[in-house]
């Protein structure tokens, strides 16, 4: 599969028309070394992509709504792709991904939720909420490179997503 360059808008600003882009990822977990394993699940993936962690839902929350920042438009590029771990500090991943459904100006970004084990009612409770997907957390790191291969390509290069979706 060859991977599309993301491209540029005509809102970008002077001598970036058509620049190729990477496409922001932006991962909400708790865990360290789940962050760690995820970017390097990510780097042995099909493409290259800007992996931005925060580790908590307010934290989270304070990312996405400095997405596009004037003053800094690079500290917190609009992602192209949300991972929300299920298990964030205060059961807060629900209501984060209602927050970002809910906001007119977050809700077509993606949000996979990620879970250890998830039960019937944290699923339908994850769908409810508004999630996109939601994926059982693979036990070894050749089964997460190999789940980050998949659905990055699908989110970020085969699925056709809204414009304002990716760096802006």
């Amino acid at each position: 599969m060859t991977r599309r360059p993301r491209m540029v808008s005509g809102t970008a600003g002077p001598g970036f028309i058509g620049v190729p882009l990477v496409p922001t990822v932006l991962l909400a977990d708790a865990s360290a070394s789940a962050r760690a394993m995820v970017r390097d699940a990510l780097l042995e993936g099909v493409g290259p992509c800007d992996l931005r962690t925060v580790t908590s839902a307010q934290e989270l929350h304070d990312y996405l709504h400095n997405s596009g920042n004037p003053d800094d438009p690079n500290s917190s590029p609009k992602p192209a792709l949300v991972l929300l771990d299920l298990e964030l500090p205060g059961n807060e991943a629900f209501d984060a991904v209602r927050s970002i459904k809910s906001n007119p100006e977050l809700r077509r970004i993606p949000v996979v939720v990620l879970a250890r084990s998830p039960t019937a009612a944290q699923t339908a409770a994850a769908y409810d909420a508004g999630a996109n997907t939601l994926i059982a957390k693979p036990v070894t790191f050749l089964a997460l490179v190999k789940l980050m291969k998949v659905f990055t390509a699908y989110w970020l290069d085969a699925a056709t997503l809204p414009p304002e979706i990716g760096p802006s």
